[in-house]
């Protein structure tokens, strides 16, 4: 009786993981979603938590701050002024605010606001691809990009349903499916969308990959290595059947 409820298990995964839902049911159309990146408002770059920033004086060098991380609190700490809030500022904002800041101490200060890395220039790339995480983008950036900065699939990805999550101008959450098939035959190239920094780029398994992952994890931790049977105790390389032995080499 306990076989028949393991198979049975077994014969109901199937059914679950056939059903399993890989895809958006309510999809943003492809065009929607790539005019929300053209029409994406071009402004001077936002200094944002993450950012590494380079604070250089002209005429003071022994003033230079270089690699300053902007900390999660949004600020930073320099030699002669602490705590200044730089998030959400442009370079040139910030360095009108240290020429303020830094008259009293020196006489006409001169002074350059260099953004050395951009924490805010990322999408997330999550799912089955080899190097999940955030992968920095420079400039307008498609989705084959970004899967390539991931180091491409794995063998487990399901490319008919790529998802893709951003935030339009309001705010609100759109979401849209890619059948990255075919961009790869060339037959629908308007679904290599451009994606905008903090996008999130989600690779699911495919059906086959998950009933790969439950054998592996589930089956061969819960059926014992050794099952009564006909004959006796079961052994992995034969069947017994009705008193006959079939190998299965």
């Amino acid at each position: 009786m306990k076989l028949y409820n393991v198979l049975f298990t077994f014969a109901l995964f199937f059914i679950v993981a056939a059903c399993a839902p890989n895809t958006v049911v309510k999809p943003t159309p492809i065009a929607e979603f790539e005019k929300t990146a053209l029409s994406a408002p071009q402004r001077d770059y936002l200094i944002g938590i993450g950012d590494i920033l380079d604070i250089k004086f002209t005429y003071n060098p022994e003033l230079n701050e270089l690699n300053v991380p902007v900390r999660p609190d949004g600020k930073i700490s320099l030699q002669l002024a602490n705590d200044i809030q730089v998030a959400g500022l442009t370079a040139n904002q910030l360095r009108s605010v240290l020429v303020e800041k830094y008259a009293s101490e020196i006489n006409k200060p001169e002074i350059a606001v260099i953004v050395r890395g951009f924490e805010r220039n990322k999408v997330f790339v999550d799912g089955e691809v080899l190097f999940p995480g955030l992968v920095e983008i420079k400039g307008p950036t498609r989705l084959v990009h970004a899967i390539s900065l991931a180091r491409g699939f794995r063998e487990s990805a399901r490319l008919s349903n790529i998802i893709i999550i951003r935030k339009d101008a309001e705010g609100k959450s759109m979401s849209t499916n890619i059948d990255y098939r075919k961009i790869i035959d060339g037959s629908d190239l308007t679904q290599d969308i451009t994606l905008l920094p903090y996008d999130i780029v989600y690779v699911p398994k495919s059906n086959i990959a998950n009933v790969n992952k439950f054998v592996s994890e589930y089956i061969n931790t819960v059926i014992p290595s050794r099952v009564p049977n006909f004959s006796g105790f079961y052994n992995p390389y034969t069947y017994s059947f009705g008193g006959r032995t079939m190998d299965t080499d």
